[in-house]
């Protein structure tokens, strides 16, 4: 669930209990913009007490729960690396190169792309992936992960 469907279910509770815009927005310390671009779906950012303050004036809550991670992220994330190459990287020689620590230079490119492009997401559940496979800790993937991003010079301010 995203921002623009939150908004959306908060104009459906606003409404189902007969506030205004301009009447939630005073309840919750917030302004009627906001409010209505919260249910607009254009509001890019509000913060997580400000959100649950609105939920909680509707009888709404927002609930986190845990994600299935992908089986085949090493896959996934290879191949996500690998779109704009006419050679892919495979996945063995990624799950070593993360164990091992060295980046070796026919897979640099693509790991570099894998560094600035991937989803945050899959690399997360990539190093869970191939800390499970090789015994590895994940702690020792994150660091050799950081380094090649130092290494390649990643714009990606995840890896600063």
């Amino acid at each position: 669930m995203n921002l623009a469907d939150i908004g959306h279910l908060v104009q459906q509770g606003r409404k189902v209990i007969g506030l205004s815009q301009d009447r939630l927005a005073k309840l919750s310390g917030l302004s009627r913009s906001t409010i209505h671009s919260l249910e607009a779906g254009t509001i890019k950012d509000l913060g997580a007490a400000k959100l649950i303050t609105v939920l909680e004036l509707l009888g709404l809550q927002l609930g986190a729960t845990s994600q299935q991670r992908p089986r085949n992220a090493l896959h996934l994330v290879s191949q996500t690396a690998s779109v704009s190459y006419k050679h892919g990287l495979e996945p063995g020689a990624l799950a070593s190169a993360l164990v091992e620590g060295h980046l070796p230079s026919h897979i640099t490119a693509q790991v570099a792309t894998l560094l600035d492009e991937a989803p945050l997401s899959l690399i997360v559940a990539t190093i869970e992936e191939v800390a499970a496979a090789s015994q590895c800790p994940t702690k020792i993937l994150w660091k050799h992960m950081v380094q090649w991003a130092h290494d390649l010079h990643s714009p990606r301010s995840v890896w600063a």
